[in-house]
């Protein structure tokens, strides 16, 4: 899932943000506060009711009452992936009970004392434990965030040190939630790889064993949330990306969507769902990658649950010859081995959709 860590990484001080809102509620330490251009100005969702993500009802899809029906909902997704890279998921057949219970657990480890949280720490240069991922300087802006990452799947890219013993049931609940939403991923890149016009089979088939991460964001309210940001604006190095929000979070995703920066209410229930870079890949273009952020609250919190799905780290990754074409749309990226990207995404802070550029063939 991530490099070894980087001894040579000096980082410098990265404050707790739950812990600074306990110290200091009304002060917010420059680290963390950002250039004009790049403050995450909290955007009123009355002002933006023309803009919908997409929604899509999986029951349409595995349960069609009639073949049109099916039709319509291929061609909604199909439409979402292209001109949004985002899209809800409704009718996922994951039981509420199973939500439910991995944002409890979630809730109780950032909840715990910061020296119990500290046992799993985020060594500079990866990606899993408690802390702040990509962060490679002293002098780089932090987010209001506190993350805590586990590698999933396969097996191989566990660290079992950082799965924690309390709250006592956080493994149970993070293995039997991780099942389902597996089987989530896997159905949509079914249905995904059918509006494509690709046999279904195709990116399981492709993927080999898939590796599967998560990560748990949390984000304090912040008394100056004009003039931080939640998390860095940025598109996923995976082929998907499944996001939960905890019951009554407030508005925190946004999306950028025609240059501007549109926030992203779950419906209840909903899962979020964005195209990560290897689909852009793969797809030659097609489906987009989408840049994304994370934006603070002056009086409410918000918690988040992130999977990401991707192929196997051996796979070699290019667009699909299917969806190449030498006149009308010819190859925009090169092969690569998905091992050696994963690598590069994660040695490189946030940055936008720069982490691409590893792919992109250049004119």
């Amino acid at each position: 899932m991530a490099p070894l860590p980087i001894s040579s990484i000096s980082v410098g001080k990265i404050d707790d943000v739950q812990e600074l809102i306990k110290s200091k509620p009304n002060k917010v330490p420059e680290r963390f506060i950002r250039e004009a251009n790049e403050r995450g100005v909290p955007v009123s969702l009355k002002s933006h009711l023309h803009h919908h993500i997409p929604v899509i009802d999986l029951s349409k899809l595995s349960k069609p009452h009639t073949h049109d029906d099916f039709l319509f909902e291929i061609l909604k997704l199909s439409q979402a992936c292209e001109d949004w890279g985002f899209f809800q998921v409704i009718n996922h057949e994951i039981e509420v009970e199973v939500v439910e219970d991995i944002e409890e657990v979630a809730k109780e480890f950032f909840e715990m004392p910061l020296e119990e949280k500290k046992k799993y720490p985020m060594a500079p240069g990866t990606v899993q434990g408690y802390g702040q991922a990509f962060i490679f300087s002293e002098d780089q802006k932090l987010d209001w965030c506190n993350m805590f990452a586990l590698g999933v799947h396969p097996p191989s890219i566990r660290n079992p040190k950082l799965w924690p013993s309390k709250p006592a049931r956080f493994s149970e609940s993070l293995e039997g939630y991780s099942k389902e939403i597996r089987k989530l991923c896997k159905r949509l890149l079914t249905y995904i790889a059918i509006s494509l016009g690709l046999k279904e089979e195709k990116f399981e088939e492709m993927f080999g064993e898939a590796v599967q991460a998560v990560r748990m964001n949390y984000y304090p309210p912040c008394s100056s949330p004009d003039l931080v940001l939640g998390l860095s604006p940025h598109s996923d190095g995976s082929a998907l990306t499944v996001l939960q929000q905890s019951k009554n979070s407030c508005v925190g995703l946004q999306i950028l969507k025609d240059n501007t920066w549109v926030p992203v209410l779950p419906l209840p229930s909903a899962l979020v769902i964005n195209i990560g870079d290897t689909i852009e890949v793969l797809t030659n273009g097609k489906y987009k990658s989408v840049e994304h952020r994370a934006v603070t609250n002056r009086e409410k919190e918000r918690l988040t649950i992130v999977t990401f799905y991707a192929p196997n780290y051996e796979v070699e990754i290019e667009p699909l010859g299917e969806l190449v074409d030498d006149e009308t749309n010819p190859c925009k990226y090169r092969s690569y081995n998905h091992g050696d990207y994963s690598y590069h995404y994660v040695s490189n802070k946030l940055q936008g959709k720069k982490s691409l550029d590893f792919a992109k063939i250049l004119n």
